[in-house]
């Protein structure tokens, strides 16, 4: 499961293959719509939720608020369950996305960072990232990505500096769990399921506010 966008996006794998899954893109409503989600998931597959064996997670980069609602949910199935969960970041889970849609050689993956931002990475292919997630203004890294490709909802938002916006736009949970059970099968160990927000939440303790404590 995905919340670390404006996708609210969830899927089942059997280690092969996925065998369903569900999106919707709605940046306010991630609380609202995950669980009615992993219900309609685990209805169209004909399982049960006491089937699952592993829980992978997007850990972001992303806001505050919509990131940790999958997380939390992620973690209280694997209490739950007694299953690992697994974090595996959001920006891979779209670069190997568009590696399994065709797009070839080194490009970049950007999602929306709101505060005219965005959450970005380079990639050598839909597997392999080259440097660590960051998050920047598009015009001040429009010269370091000149000429690549760039996957994500960041790209077709801001396309004078990513001129070359590449689909798809939002992460899909099938992609995530497909590369988690790649990762998996071949003995690599994934994130743990914490958060990467690489700045400080929106929401923020006002300054200076008045302190009322009874007499």
């Amino acid at each position: 499961m995905d919340t670390a966008t404006p996708a609210v996006t969830v899927a089942l794998h059997d280690g092969t293959s996925v065998i369903a899954s569900s999106g919707q893109v709605d940046a306010r409503r991630h609380g609202e719509l995950l669980l009615p989600a992993v219900d309609r998931v685990l209805a169209e597959a004909g399982t049960k939720l006491d089937a699952v064996t592993d829980v992978v997670v997007g850990v972001g980069p992303g806001p505050y608020t919509g990131l940790r609602v999958g997380l939390v949910t992620a973690a209280t199935f694997g209490s739950a369950l007694s299953v690992p969960v697994h974090g595996l970041c959001t920006l891979d889970g779209l670069a190997y996305a568009a590696g399994q849609e065709g797009l070839d050689g080194p490009f970049a993956v950007a999602t929306d960072a709101r505060r005219k931002e965005v959450y970005w990475a380079r990639y050598e292919d839909g597997r392999t990232r080259t440097g660590e997630p960051a998050v920047d203004r598009p015009a001040d890294i429009a010269e370091a990505l000149a000429g690549l490709p760039v996957v994500g909802a960041g790209a077709v938002l801001y396309p004078d500096a990513f001129p070359d916006a590449r689909g798809p736009e939002h992460v899909a949970a099938g992609a995530l769990a497909a590369l988690a059970a790649e990762r998996l099968a071949a003995g690599r160990e994934l994130l743990p399921p914490q958060p990467l927000y690489l700045r400080r939440p929106d929401a923020q303790v006002p300054k200076n506010y008045k302190v009322v404590t009874p007499k």
